[in-house]
């Protein structure tokens, strides 16, 4: 996909949809209505500076220009049902029970209906780049506390390796062990062989059901 064009053809929408000529935009921007008509055409890449403040002018989300990201293992949700509130971590403290953790950050609510089945969450606040694109800084990561090994495959997940906080990476098991794989290329693939798995030890403490960005 041209994310360029599909950012211009959502400026065309949301201008059209509110009835104003290229002409308003360019005046509301300080600039032409030849770059307007770029930006809709996806001839001309529009700034982030750019998108804010069309963004305030249509009175939409940024994101909305944006297509919308896919999540092998997420879902989206309606939170105009039954909820009930989990916590947000700073960081994960090996050992420690995650209903034990001190550093709550805050609280967020998730449907109720999640938890049918004794199912237990909890949010983690991202730090860093090594999941970049599909997470960013500050991110908030909601996690299932699951023991299913088999469901730990292809999957985002908390890892806590040898006692220290917990990374977040994407899972891959094979016969030798496992592989932690950033989305990142500028942070090295971290592998362990089963005796690593054993031994450090490396334990799965979540896997990633949705996140949530705050603007």
């Amino acid at each position: 996909m041209d994310v360029t064009k599909y950012i211009g053809s959502k400026i065309k929408e949301f201008r059209i949809k509110k009835n104003i000529s290229q002409e308003e935009i360019a005046e509301f921007l300080n600039t032409t209505s030849q770059t307007v008509s770029r930006y809709e055409l996806g001839q001309r890449k529009a700034g982030n500076d750019i998108l804010f403040d069309l963004a305030e002018y249509f009175g939409v989300s940024i994101n909305d220009f944006f297509p919308p990201t896919q999540f092998d293992n997420g879902q989206l949700i309606n939170l105009n049902v039954d909820t009930i509130q989990i916590p947000v971590l700073g960081t994960i403290k090996a050992g420690i029970p995650i209903e034990a953790q001190e550093e709550i950050l805050e609280y967020i609510e998730i449907p109720k209906k999640w938890t049918i089945g004794g199912k237990q969450f909890y949010g983690l606040k991202i730090s860093g780049d090594s999941m970049f694109p599909k997470y960013q800084e500050n991110d908030i990561v909601i996690f299932e506390q699951n023991d299913d090994k088999e469901q730990y495959n292809n999957k985002d997940c908390a890892v806590m390796i040898n006692g220290d906080d917990a990374t977040f990476k994407q899972v891959l098991l094979n016969e030798q062990g496992i592989v932690l794989r950033p989305y990142n290329n500028a942070y090295d693939i971290m592998m362990y062989s089963n005796n690593d798995i054993e031994q450090l030890p490396i334990k799965i403490v979540g896997i990633a059901r949705e996140k949530r960005t705050k603007l």
